[in-house]
């Protein structure tokens, strides 16, 4: 990697060069190593929320203490880190942060109802997530340096992609924090979603701290209010707005975070299904952000060989987050491209050095556990802007759509309804039961019953096709809106007639680097060295 061609005394603010159309610093440049750790802590800033949401949403409803809460908070810092460095050094070498996926989220919950509903404990919850988390990690290994998904590359389309990307943030539209006003404060809600969108939307373009630290700004403002006033006794301890502190001056200086945590990972193959789902889904996902980041980067969009490799260590990421015990995985995030063309830093020395600083962070106890002191309110409003980010960014793939043609409309809304639509109607049927409600209703339809019950009495074979685990299968993959409305959407665009260059598929390839392009890790390493000039 080479230094950057812009000198210190000339080189454009943060911003500047986005705001011209080009970049201040490209994938290739390294600035100074002070200001590279800046600008790499810049880019964890905007995905630190999510970063933070999603193990708070898993602890939350696996029932998990905050004592162990704070470490999960810091094995997703670490597991962020590792996954960052691997991918930018030896996978898509892309500047793109890893972090945990929300993609893999909606599955895993519905697990946990699973679970919760035979009465398990968050000691259960968080073994069974690990074991489908490292399977499912394997399967996305196999499927990234086989070639297989960039085999795909001619036949998905924007038409699936952008809408599927959508249904990550829609799906989540509920949750808990949200929707729920059993853990709700509104004043605390609105305040935080004032000041993020504020900062980010009103203000940005008249001081550049708002447009580079608008979620940053909104949580410490939000958190600092209502820790003084619950310190100050204005704010009860029965309210939602309460932020407890206590948990925080007992938290150690250095929390041991190390491989199978939580104990020894079980392998449910239901549950292995339902995890690999969310894993497709966050496949389709990250496609769209290898070429968002390669525009965004005034990059050629990526080769088929860049993207096997990319989601390739993707799985390795995934994997790990397993071994580690994080019960989600590890996807590129859409947060970190905004970030890219909000500051003009393509740099992937410069995200490198902000992987080792959330690295470092993930193993001081106290920053988990003044995490975990985050008000479930602060966190809704962070939400709400999070997942309408993610919204905007898959919806914004249809620039490459002919949306005056009819059947890329139908196919879209399709995928959009019913990857909301469906969940709910499978969530309704089932009820409290959960997959035991499709497990009746199974064993009732003529022939089908009777033959995954027999199925079910095959050694090896039954763990995956007898009735019980079928019905699990169903119940998670029916549950989940992204893997839903992904199915239906990609069997709509490969069956309906329609032309390449409708379908968005040859402006895809008008951008894309050749293969030839894009030189792997091993390939690097084993070249033979330049000539000397001597």
């Amino acid at each position: 990697m080479g230094e950057s061609s812009a000198s210190d005394g000339n080189s454009a603010a943060p911003g500047v060069g986005a705001e011209s159309g080009g970049v201040t610093y490209g994938m290739d440049d390294r600035p100074p190593v002070g200001r590279s750790i800046l600008l790499g802590f810049q880019h964890y800033l905007t995905m630190i929320g999510s970063n933070i949401a999603v193990p708070l949403v898993l602890a939350g409803a696996m029932g998990m203490p905050p004592g162990p809460t704070a470490r999960l908070v810091g094995t997703f810092f670490v597991v962020s880190g590792i996954a960052t460095l691997a991918q930018t050094t030896i996978g898509n070498r892309y500047p793109l942060v890893q972090g945990a996926s929300f993609a893999i989220l909606a599955p895993a919950l519905a697990i946990i109802g699973v679970l919760q509903a035979s009465g398990a404990g968050w000691e259960t919850i968080i073994v069974e997530l690990q074991g489908a988390m490292i399977i499912a990690g394997l399967a996305q290994v196999c499927i990234g340096y086989l070639g297989l998904f960039g085999r795909l590359k001619q036949y998905l389309s924007p038409v699936v992609i952008a809408p599927v990307i959508a249904l990550v943030g829609l799906a989540l539209f509920d949750v808990p924090q949200i929707a729920n006003p059993a853990t709700q404060s509104v004043w605390l809600f609105v305040l935080t979603l004032v000041l993020i969108v504020g900062c980010s939307q009103y203000l940005g373009h008249r001081n550049g701290l708002f447009q580079l630290y608008p979620v940053l700004i909104g949580l410490a403002a939000a958190w600092l209010l209502a820790a003084g006033l619950s310190v100050g006794g204005v704010i009860e301890s029965s309210s939602n707005a309460y932020v407890d502190l206590s948990d925080v001056s007992e938290a150690a200086v250095i929390q041991p975070i190390v491989p199978f945590q939580w104990g020894t990972p079980q392998f449910t193959s239901s549950f292995v299904i339902g995890i690999f789902a969310g894993v497709l889904a966050s496949m389709v996902e990250s496609f769209g952000d290898y070429y968002a980041v390669a525009r965004i980067s005034e990059e050629k969009a990526p080769s088929s060989q860049r993207i096997n490799h990319g989601l390739a260590m993707e799985g390795v990421g995934n994997v790990f987050a397993g071994i580690m015990g994080t019960g989600n995985g590890s996807t590129s995030y859409s947060e970190n491209i905004g970030a890219i063309g909000i500051t003009g830093v393509a740099s992937r020395f410069v995200v490198q050095l902000g992987a080792i600083v959330m690295l470092v962070a993930g193993f001081i106890g106290f920053v988990g556990a003044l995490v975990t002191t985050i008000p479930s309110p602060i966190v809704g409003g962070l939400f709400l802007v999070m997942f309408a980010q993610i919204i905007g960014i898959g919806l914004s793939q249809l620039q490459y759509v002919d949306l005056n043609e009819n059947r890329n409309v139908f196919i879209i809304g399709a995928t959009l309804l019913s990857g909301l639509s469906i969940p709910t109607l499978v969530e309704n049927f089932a009820g409290s039961a959960g997959s035991a409600a499709i497990e009746t209703a199974l064993a009732e339809l003529p022939l089908v019953g009777t033959a995954l019950e027999a199925l079910g009495e095959i050694a090896y074979v039954g763990a995956v096709f007898g009735l019980e685990p079928v019905a699990q299968i169903l119940f998670v993959v029916g549950t989940t809106g992204i893997a839903v409305g992904g199915i239906i959407g990609f069997l709509l665009d490969i069956t309906i007639p329609g032309s390449r260059t409708g379908r968005g598929l040859t402006a895809w390839e008008d951008i894309t680097e050749d293969d030839d392009e894009f030189e792997a890790a091993h390939e690097r390493f084993r070249s033979d060295p330049k000539p000397s000039d001597d």
